[in-house]
């Protein structure tokens, strides 16, 4: 039976795709869906390791946050998987979707940025914000093996980054 009052609509989620190898990643990914939750409770937030998305994740998203770890000067190979799994599926169907970035780097991380962009391109989605990369300075085979604790400023830095997207989506601004 039907009351006549409209029904709200449930709202897409703020999905997160991420890999993370030695943990900095997992950690800004967490802080990320912190603030996102701590800014706007309303939005539902999602957290999908790589290797268990699908393209049917991303169709159903809202926004989209790609994280992923500077692995051999690139994105990290599980997250490349989910865009060599997805891609065709996504094509023409995610455009304009908006999209972030994290990248977790050992020494710079710029050419795991220009994948995840490069990518993003050829699939249409729209950045709504600048990568938000963090470098934690592996140098050694013991150091890039070691699990990672970030700094409590570059996880604030994420947190701060998930309210932003969290409020634009609350508000409807993406």
């Amino acid at each position: 039976m039907s009351t006549g009052i409209p029904q709200a609509r449930a709202m897409a989620p703020f999905t997160i795709l991420w890999h993370s190898q030695t943990g900095g990643t997992q950690a800004m990914v967490d802080a990320l869906a912190d603030g996102a939750a701590a800014a706007a409770p309303e939005v539902p937030t999602r957290r999908l390791h790589a290797a268990s998305a699908a393209a049917d994740d991303a169709l159903a998203a809202g926004l989209l946050v790609f994280a992923t770890p500077e692995n051999l000067g690139a994105m990290s190979g599980l997250l490349k998987d989910w865009f060599d799994r997805a891609y065709y599926d996504l094509l023409d169907r995610v455009n304009g979707k908006p999209y972030a970035l994290l990248v977790c780097a050992g020494s710079d991380g710029h050419n795991a940025i220009r994948q995840v962009e490069r990518i993003a391109t050829g699939l249409r989605l729209r950045q709504v914000a600048e990568p938000l990369l963090v470098n934690v300075g592996a140098q050694s085979p013991a150091a890039i093996r070691a699990h990672k604790t970030l700094p409590e400023a570059e996880l604030a830095r994420c947190r701060e980054l998930g309210a932003t997207l969290a409020a634009g989506m609350a508000l409807g601004i993406w």
